[in-house]
């Protein structure tokens, strides 16, 4: 790709960076600007604009105007995903928001799961553009299902600016907001060097790693849905308490772990599975809590959330490459059970009226 677009990796390296940002930053100001619009209509013109941005990267030729796409992309991406646990935490059933919010939150857990290791498959084999068209063709199928199946979901009425800001001047939505991002710190921390962990510090081989991973993602998705069927059965405080909790041990087993000298092998698989299993059912019980303290300002609360947590992935996979350089991978599981124990004493906090 980088030789297509006649740039050297490292600048390459740029579009994920444009794409990141532009997501993060991106959601609570299209959260805001959109407050009076039709939730479905949202949803689906964001859909829509994702699929166009991914479609034309395929024909790209100039970096610049790749960057712009992947701009326009992740500004798409912001506005769908907050959109849809909006819709899913407000219009579920009684007692089933969790489980409604894992399916809204699925998709983002999928894709990070099944993105990497399929848009590789695809590019090795067909080239880079052809990864874009497939997320391009997907994106268009989830975009006419979206169409027929989401419900109409009126805007609010229309309110000064100043009233449609009010998550970002409630301290139990910002706390719960740090909480994500100490989590998404403390979580990429240890999983964006799992591979160096299991191929450099264990010694195993890269197929290891490919296993590994493949392991954390079957793990992972299942613990979205298992995250929003304990949020329904124990309620929103006691399920983020249970998952930030366990998120936090099994990061700090993992350090010991690595601490005593433990190789690769079952111990250490099902370490990693437990910490998995925690890790990936953080966002149904984080996002109900968000979007539970103010139900009217759910679309905004739901994008404070996703840009907390995607910050702190961004600032953990910095922290991360610091540590290991410097103090090696034993490091990386202490310092994210660290982040994560910070964001278990935020999320402990009870809310009030």
């Amino acid at each position: 790709m980088a030789s297509d677009l006649g740039v050297t990796a490292g600048t390459a390296g740029l579009l994920v960076t444009a794409f990141g940002l532009a997501f993060c930053i991106g959601s609570p100001l299209i959260a805001a600007l959109t407050d009076r619009l039709d939730k479905k209509h949202v949803l689906v013109g964001g859909l829509l604009l994702f699929a166009v941005a991914n479609a034309l990267m395929a024909r790209v030729d100039a970096f610049a105007l790749a960057v712009l796409l992947r701009i326009v992309a992740g500004l798409a991406a912001a506005a769908v995903s907050p959109t849809a646990m909006a819709i899913a935490g407000t219009r579920a059933p009684a007692g089933s928001e969790g489980r409604y919010l894992a399916v809204a939150t699925a998709g983002l857990t999928v894709a990070l799961f099944t993105g990497v290791p399929l848009g590789s498959w695809a590019g090795h084999t067909w080239g880079w553009r052809s990864t874009f068209l497939l997320i391009a063709l997907v994106s268009v199928v989830v975009t006419a299902l979206s169409a027929l199946m989401t419900p109409r979901v009126p805007g609010n009425d229309p309110t000064p600016l100043r009233a449609r800001l009010r998550p970002v001047r409630n301290w139990q939505v910002l706390s719960l907001v740090l909480a994500m991002f100490l989590c998404g710190a403390g979580g990429l921390t240890f999983y964006n060097f799992l591979g160096a962990t299991v191929e450099g510090h264990l010694g195993s081989s890269t197929s290891a790693v490919t296993w590994t991973l493949l392991m954390v993602g079957i793990v992972g998705i299942a613990a979205v849905f298992g995250g929003g069927a304990l949020v329904d059965a124990r309620g929103p405080r006691a399920g983020r308490l249970l998952i930030v909790g366990g998120h936090a041990i099994a990061l700090l087993a993992i350090g010991l772990y690595l601490v005593v000298g433990g190789g690769f092998g079952v111990p250490f698989l099902l370490l990693v599975a437990a910490w998995s299993l925690f890790a990936w059912a953080l966002g149904p019980a984080m996002q109900a809590s968000i979007i539970g303290v103010d139900p009217s300002s759910a679309v905004l609360s739901a994008a404070l959330g996703i840009s907390g947590l995607y910050g702190g992935a961004g600032v953990g996979a910095a922290l991360g490459g610091v540590l290991i350089y410097h103090l090696g991978a034993v490091a990386l599981p202490l310092a994210g059970s660290t982040l994560v124990a910070g964001a278990w004493l935020l999320s402990a906090r009870r809310e009030t009226a």
